[in-house]
């Protein structure tokens, strides 16, 4: 009986046990529910916050380093002029007729008549006006020999130009001098082919005013006839002849010897070329000396820039220009012939006072090249003030300074290494790099404020 009550006792302490685990299980079975739900929130949850967290890369313009030329120009408005102008004047005091040419109007030397002029009776006979008269003919004749030694100089000039420039001919077909030598040896030659001819048309103006003036002191010795003489030309070596260019010597002396019964004077054109401007139009009286009609040749141009003094000491001689905006489509090309040696003062757009130099300029283009283009057009210059073929460039973005130093972040491996540089010559666009950086190397261009040294960076558009 105690045995069987013990059993009883213990099934019944068993099954408590067991009822008392099954409620155990179902709490735990209710909290663990709980918790899988909290973690079902909580996983995704952390995986967007370290998602949100993650360092991004940082999407940047990338630029590969390469070897090729670089160009440091000096960027300034300029304009053609003509290279002699000639302002026609009237030899000596008359009634002077209604000038009829025009601006644009072509002129044939010797015979293209520019004024006319009729004598001042009363002042004929002044004995006064004779001497000055004949004192401005010696004067003419003198200008005359001098034209001459100057187109003998020039002419000595130019045959050396020539001979150095066949000698650097053959020099660099034995590659004895650099292509740099023989282009200055060719530029110099034709300067002095420019410099002959401006020489002879100075000539050809002198004997010009020569004849006029020999005209003139001609009727104040009229004939029964009154025909004045046909002057004699000066005792010295003719002029040359110059093909179209230089008028000859009897046309000259046919038109302006030759004077009509009328006592009627033509001043004739000196040159071929074209009117630029008529200074006096109307018929009048008017003195000796005063200007009529300025004239010119519109094919022999050159060009004028106006740089900064600090920039014009920079300019070496014989530099190369190139003419852009000018109308065509390429450039032009030219060399510096003369950075003029005194400077102006000049009012900038912003109302600032700079001090500015003429840089003068040959045009290497020939006429053919640049038609249309006249006296006094607009050209953008950039004149060259050092270039090379092959050095290592880097664009101007990819700079900044660090420090005292310029510096770049060079993409490595997805990374932004920050890396100092030494900079050599730079134009605004591109820079010579000395140090620092070898060929085919990418750089970032236009780094941002956000952009550190080892930084993830990803290219723009990949």
């Amino acid at each position: 009986m105690e045995w069987r009550l013990t059993g009883e006792s213990i099934a019944g302490q068993f099954q408590d046990w067991v009822r008392t685990l099954r409620r155990r299980l179902c709490v735990m079975k209710i909290a663990w529910k709980k918790q899988a739900t909290w973690l079902v929130w909580l996983v995704p949850g952390l995986a967007a916050t370290l998602l949100f967290l993650w360092p991004r890369s940082v999407e940047v313009e990338v630029a590969t380093l390469r070897r090729g030329p670089l160009r440091i120009t000096i960027d300034e408005d300029g304009r053609t002029r003509v290279r002699e102008r000639y302002l026609v004047s009237a030899p000596l005091e008359g009634e002077l007729l209604r000038v009829t040419v025009r601006a644009g109007d072509p002129l044939v030397a010797g015979r293209t008549r520019l004024a006319t002029l009729l004598p001042k009776s009363p002042d004929l006979l002044d004995a006064r006006a004779l001497a000055q008269a004949e004192a401005r003919s010696q004067a003419a004749e003198a200008a005359w020999k001098q034209a001459e030694r100057r187109v003998a100089e020039s002419q000595e000039a130019l045959e050396l130009a020539r001979h150095q420039f066949e000698r650097a001919r053959g020099l660099l077909a034995s590659r004895t001098i650099t292509s740099e030598e023989f282009e200055t040896a060719e530029h110099r030659e034709r300067l002095a082919a420019e410099s002959r001819r401006a020489a002879e048309f100075g000539q050809q103006v002198a004997r010009f005013e020569w004849e006029w003036a020999r005209a003139a002191l001609a009727r104040f010795q009229p004939s029964p006839l009154n025909v004045s003489p046909k002057p004699a030309a000066p005792s010295t070596t003719p002029a040359p002849s110059t093909g179209s260019d230089v008028a000859t010597g009897s046309a000259a002396n046919s038109r302006a010897g030759d004077v009509p019964l009328s006592g009627q004077f033509d001043i004739l054109s000196p040159i071929d070329g074209r009117v630029f401007r008529v200074v006096r139009e109307s018929a009048g009286l008017v003195p000796g000396g005063a200007p009529l009609v300025e004239i010119g040749d519109p094919s022999d141009l050159e060009i004028e820039v106006d740089v900064l003094s600090s920039d014009a000491v920079r300019i070496p001689p014989g530099a190369k220009v190139f003419l852009e905006q000018w109308g065509g489509p390429k450039p032009l090309e030219a060399r510096v012939r003369l950075v003029e040696p005194s400077g102006f003062t000049k009012v900038s757009a912003l109302g600032v006072e700079e001090q500015r130099v003429n840089v003068i300029a040959d045009f290497l283009a020939t006429k053919e090249n640049r038609p249309r283009l006249g006296d006094g057009f607009r050209v953008e210059a950039r004149i060259v003030e050092w270039e090379s073929d092959d050095v290592l460039v880097v664009p101007a973005g990819a700079l900044f300074r660090d420090g005292d130093q310029w510096a770049v972040f060079v993409v490595d491996a997805g990374r932004a290494r920050l890396r100092r540089v030494r900079i050599g010559h730079q134009n605004g666009r591109e820079a010579e790099v000395l140090d620092g950086l070898a060929a085919g190397e990418s750089v970032v261009q236009y780094p941002g404020d956000q952009l550190r040294d080892g930084a993830r960076v990803q290219p723009r558009g990949r």
